[in-house]
């Protein structure tokens, strides 16, 4: 069996087993709860943290890599918004909660573990240079489209200053757990200290953890959301998050002359179903949020053909 295709059952199938054990009862809801914060706050910022300040970055500056994986969202997230405008007549705060759920990878709970067990350390770490500004990027466009989308809908009702809209993002930014990981694991590799061993050996025993705790917690997450209608127009954001945003990532890679490993990791992240930050954007705009439950739930299931597609085409090119 090609190792991509092991790493894809088995990825998958710690999902299904967390989604099982939910929904036979086995564990409560709220254990689903604790293990996405234990992986949130925990394991995964110490992985990043472990990563980018250990890790061998051989492929020089990652500004292809940037930009081969931002076009593909960008393209993606705009297309999104005017199929569900347009083509299904809701309002610009569901546009936007169609973007982010049609550009935004499940590059933590999901990539993490998929890429590593693809690609393993070189992998992690190309990865990681994605996730160190995607979070960021992200956030800040869903923030300045939301306050867009409540004056386009008259549903604000009063506007946002510039600096409060600047605090309040500065505020999310440094005070989430992922971004403290990485700026700790930058300063770590900059300052050229190694780390104690004792202190790696705890560092490396919880991130350990992270991958199928993550994907266990994300498949009792996925029995909480579940399917919650509005099933066609979930299906056509779903069909751009899996075959519209890997097949730009592909095309930009290859316009750029991106190196053949960076592509696949660009490719393979991009090719991903969305995560539960669309869900998370959809309740802060008050819209939208079936769509975006419904949209993870079938995008996740479907996924486990797709991603396995994306990664036979990408090798075959490179």
């Amino acid at each position: 069996m090609p190792l991509f295709a092991e790493t894809i059952l088995v990825v998958f199938a710690l999902i299904a087993i967390g989604y099982g054990a939910s929904a036979v009862r086995l564990i409560k809801p709220t254990t689903g709860d604790g293990l996405s914060d234990f992986v949130f706050t925990v394991a995964v910022p110490l992985l990043l943290f472990r990563t980018i300040a250990t890790a061998s970055f051989d492929h020089g500056a990652p500004w292809a890599l940037w930009l081969t994986y931002f076009t593909a969202i960008l393209i993606t997230w705009t297309v999104a918004h005017g199929t569900i405008r347009a083509g299904f007549d809701r309002d610009a705060r569901s546009g936007v909660v169609a973007g982010v759920t049609a550009g935004f990878s499940n590059l933590v709970l999901l990539g993490i573990p998929f890429v590593s067990g693809l690609y393993g350390e070189a992998g992690l770490a190309a990865l990681s240079q994605i996730v160190s500004i995607h979070l960021p990027i992200m956030m800040a466009a869903s923030i300045i489209l939301y306050e867009w989308a409540l004056r386009r809908d008259g549903a604000a009702t009063k506007a946002a200053s510039v600096p409060a809209l600047i605090t309040g993002f500065l505020r999310q930014l440094f005070s989430n757990p992922l971004i403290i990981g990485i700026l700790a694991g930058l300063l770590a590799r900059m300052s050229g200290l190694a780390i104690p061993s004792v202190i790696d050996s705890v560092i490396a025993s919880l991130a350990g953890v992270a991958g199928p705790v993550a994907l266990f917690a994300m498949g009792v997450s996925l029995r909480g959301y579940g399917i919650r209608g509005q099933v066609k127009q979930a299906l056509s954001l779903v069909t751009l998050k899996l075959m519209l945003m890997p097949a730009v990532a592909l095309g930009v890679a290859l316009v750029l002359g991106l190196p053949e490993f960076q592509a696949k990791v660009a490719v393979a992240a991009a090719s991903l179903p969305a995560g539960v930050n669309s869900w998370l954007i959809a309740n802060r705009l008050g819209t939208g949020q079936r769509l975006a439950s419904t949209s993870m739930t079938i995008g996740t299931a479907l996924a486990a053909v797709t991603t396995g597609g994306w990664l036979i085409i990408v090798n075959a090119v490179f």
